[in-house]
């Protein structure tokens, strides 16, 4: 069923603005009778009935409330050194359809890309758009934050999660020594192209992140995020 995020708490009758209007008339061509989804993130899916399509609006009825089923039983916020072009993007799109909490680009030594306050913003709003619409097509009960560009060492002494994990290409502990089923909120950091260099390496274990390796092949940077995410899923039970 088609799903749709909201910025407030469905009543029995829903009033969808103007570009969620067009969204679900042109873009999905869902007509009067159609049902869907709609989820505002507190945990709940609302199924709704298409009553009226109007010119410039979508009368929606609410139907029934159910717990959402999706969203996997444990957080990981992911922290991406900023890589070249177009990247971030395919890692965001493909991370949140995996079940990812929260992303933070991540500024390093060896990040190429370095845009301007003014870039920065317009392309984490390009991000947060990405979010928004790979968690309404696989279903997601909550729509993952994407923060502002950071630098690493501010990344870390920020982290709060309750474990940290660093992938490194020049070793560290296997991932199933690390994670168990019980872990509730975990941090993933990232490279980019190039990867992290030793003294960043250094910052984050001082911080209390372990070293991880994904296996004895060098992955891209966009690959790794999602590989990484992938086994922890597997690993906590989330891909059962």
């Amino acid at each position: 069923m088609q799903k749709l995020f909201v910025d407030f708490v469905p009543d029995e009758m829903i009033y969808l603005d103007a570009e969620q209007s067009r969204h679900i008339a042109k873009s999905l061509r869902m007509k009067v009778g159609d049902t869907l989804t709609l989820s505002c993130g507190d945990g709940a899916d609302y199924g709704c009935i298409i009553e009226e399509i109007t010119a410039s609006q979508v009368v929606l009825k609410k139907c029934y409330k159910q717990a959402n089923e999706s969203e996997p039983d444990v957080r990981v916020h992911i922290y991406q050194g900023v890589p070249k072009g177009d990247k971030l993007e395919d890692v965001i799109q493909k991370c949140t359809e995996l079940g990812a909490s929260a992303f933070t680009p991540v500024l390093t030594a060896r990040s190429i890309s370095r845009p301007d306050e003014k870039s920065a913003a317009k392309k984490q709003a390009r991000y947060a758009k990405i979010a928004l619409e790979a968690a309404q097509q696989s279903g997601r009960g909550i729509v993952p934050e994407v923060g502002k560009m950071t630098s690493l060492e501010q990344a870390v002494k920020n982290d709060g999660s309750e474990l940290k994990i660093l992938f490194y290409e020049g070793g560290g502990e296997a991932l199933k020594t690390l994670i168990n089923k019980g872990v509730k909120s975990v941090s993933i950091y990232i490279g980019p192209e190039g990867g992290f260099e030793k003294s960043e390496v250094e910052l984050l274990e001082k911080n209390g992140a372990k070293t991880a390796t994904l296996g004895k092949r060098i992955l891209r940077t966009q690959t790794a995020p999602v590989a990484a995410l992938t086994a922890i899923m597997l690993l906590t039970g989330n891909l059962e």
